[in-house]
């Protein structure tokens, strides 16, 4: 959930931090008071289009962060994106977004202080917030999503299905991809077949043994400062070995600590110290000799890495970053000209399997599309309950499917158009028809504003804790609603907010009164600029402010009394 958010020198809106708090938070307020530009900046702050008129009058950037808590609502798509980007949470589990845009039209983007662009922002901003608007056309209204939503709503029945289908599918398509590789056209083959032989004979030629590189260039450096080498490990054994050296002093002190022993028992630990200690360097000094003395300066075994090494650097700009990556490069096309050499056997091998992998493909598909019928129907059922609450009788609501034939196919079929998706075989459209007589139409088709934005909440009751969302925000989606309709609407956006978040702009006293916390929005003049606030609201504030909404401008004692009522009968409805 949206933990806070500050905003700086965006629009009108000079400075201001508001915190938010589980549950449904209203904002309410007049118009142009800045309720919109509020979500306008969280819209930002998930990777919306920016513009420099976002920028304050006499600023030079806006800047925009907001602090998520996610530790209770990670969806498994969020948490393997996290994983993916090396971004780290902190103890609290957070995610800190920030945006700042400048006069110039640049936009710098972080994630956890962790500069990022503004895709990246994108891809994790709309996993944390999903911001509904009355004239957006947002996840719900896009067809090529209704599968997703369908999967997760159905998501504990379609598991071990969906898992067993993506095993075969991914086997189905690297027997696929080989297939496509050897119906390239004789000449294409050809011409591959030429340039990998060309290149696995220079690969083999060159005899390269694994980490060849790394051991070469150890003793290039070695070989390159022998000489420096044989005088600083000469040096350190003449500093210890040798009249009047330090093995000499060792040994004399060993002596006399020796002799104190024999005078003072309690020395004897002190003497076998030390005397270990002359051992030791004793034993050293003499590894030290044997190594200088082995050390040779042999040029013409410099010359000889060197001009290995070039080679090998050649063969890497080629091939590989490694010796290993150009041993597994020559393994790799190793094998595809064997594939390439003996086409026609391969050929028809990888057909019969190929066909074969199709019809277990087929099977689980199959299977996976019957589940995802029958829980179609669930949920259909589930969102006709919801439209009926909203006073949308007659509204019927559809989920049609297209699915794909995947029997008698032929291998040039599948190959080139295959009916198998990572996802299935099944293409879904959410249909809805408002009003008796009328043809079934895409969601996104539906006519009023009103239909949308009571369809948007019915599939949202439904589907919110299907998302993975932390955040949903409705703004203004109760336009064009008001009587029994707003009060149903009130309703639906009240249990939707039930242990998750809500945010909603709203005009109707109804909605606002279901609100565990009331934000109102206000601005004032101060030195002749425009200045934002966000003033959380007491329970007498609040029954002000609803008294405000009905009446519009005069607020008198039986608009007050009103207020009270809705927000008694709120409060009752929750409890």
């Amino acid at each position: 959930m949206l933990l806070e958010l500050s905003i700086r020198n965006f629009a009108i809106i000079d400075e201001i931090t508001v915190p938010f708090e589980e549950g449904l938070t209203v904002m309410t307020g007049e118009t142009g008071a800045g309720k919109s530009i509020i979500i306008d900046a969280i819209g930002l702050l998930i990777g919306g289009r920016g513009s420099v008129d976002y920028v304050r009058h006499g600023s030079k950037r806006a800047e925009i962060e907001g602090v998520f808590s996610v530790e209770d609502h990670m969806s498994k798509e969020l948490i393997k994106l996290i994983k993916d980007l090396d971004i780290s949470l902190d103890e609290e589990e957070t995610i800190v977004l920030r945006r700042e845009m400048t006069t110039q039209g640049k936009s710098i983007c972080r994630i956890n202080e962790k500069l990022t662009t503004l895709a990246v922002l994108r891809e994790v901003g709309q996993l944390l917030v999903d911001i509904h608007g009355q004239h957006e056309h947002q996840k719900l209204l896009q067809t090529d999503k209704h599968l997703l939503f369908l999967d997760r709503f159905a998501e504990s029945a379609l598991t071990k299905t969906k898992k067993e289908y993506e095993k075969l599918f991914q086997q189905f398509q690297k027997k696929r991809e080989q297939l496509m590789q050897l119906t390239e056209s004789e000449q294409q083959m050809a011409q591959r077949l030429d340039l990998i032989r060309y290149q696995f004979k220079e690969i083999d030629e060159a005899e390269l043994q694994p980490d060849e590189d790394l051991s070469l260039s150890e003793e290039r450096k070695k070989l390159s400062n022998s000489e420096d080498l044989y005088q600083t490990v000469h040096g350190t054994y003449e500093s210890l070995y040798g009249d009047g050296k330090g093995l000499e002093w060792v040994m004399a002190a060993m002596n006399q600590i020796e002799e104190a022993a024999s005078m003072d028992p309690a020395l004897h630990n002190l003497h076998e110290t030390i005397a270990n200690s002359y051992y030791l360097l004793e034993e050293s000094s003499f590894s030290l000799r044997e190594y200088y003395e082995g050390i040779e300066f042999d040029p013409e075994r410099l010359n000889s890495i060197e001009a290995r090494l070039s080679e090998i650097s050649q063969l890497k700009r080629k091939y590989g970053e490694t010796v290993n990556d150009i041993l597994e490069y020559a393994t790799t096309i190793e094998e595809e000209m064997d594939a390439l050499t003996n086409r026609e056997q391969r050929f028809s091998q990888w057909e019969k399997e190929l066909v074969a992998c199709a019809k277990d493909l087929s099977i689980e598909a199959n299977h996976l599309t019957e589940l995802r019928k029958k829980h179609a129907k669930k949920l259909i059922s589930s969102i006709k309950k919801q439209l009926d609450d909203l006073y949308m009788k007659d509204t019927i609501f559809d989920i049609e499917f297209d699915t794909k034939k995947q029997t008698d196919l032929s291998v040039n079929e599948l190959i080139k158009n295959s009916p198998f998706r990572k996802s299935g075989i099944d293409y879904v459209s959410f249909m809805v028809a408002t009003n008796k007589g009328e043809p079934l139409k895409p969601l996104a088709k539906v006519a009023s504003g009103g239909e949308i934005s009571r369809m948007i909440l019915a599939l949202k009751s439904i589907l919110a804790r299907h998302e993975g969302v932390t955040s949903l925000i409705f703004d203004e989606v109760d336009t064009g609603v008001s009587g029994r309709v707003a009060q149903a609407i009130a309703e639906k956006i009240q249990h939707i907010s039930v242990g998750s978040q809500v945010l909603c702009i709203t005009h109707l006293p109804q909605v606002a009164a279901m609100a565990d916390t009331h934000l109102f929005i206000s601005k004032d003049e101060i030195n002749g600029r425009t200045i934002t606030k966000a003033q959380p609201l007491s329970l007498n504030d609040k029954t002000e402010e609803i008294s405000r909404m009905i009446s519009g401008v005069e607020i008198t004692d039986l608009t007050r009394e009103h207020a009270k009522e809705l927000l008694a009968q709120a409060a009752k409805m929750k409890t």
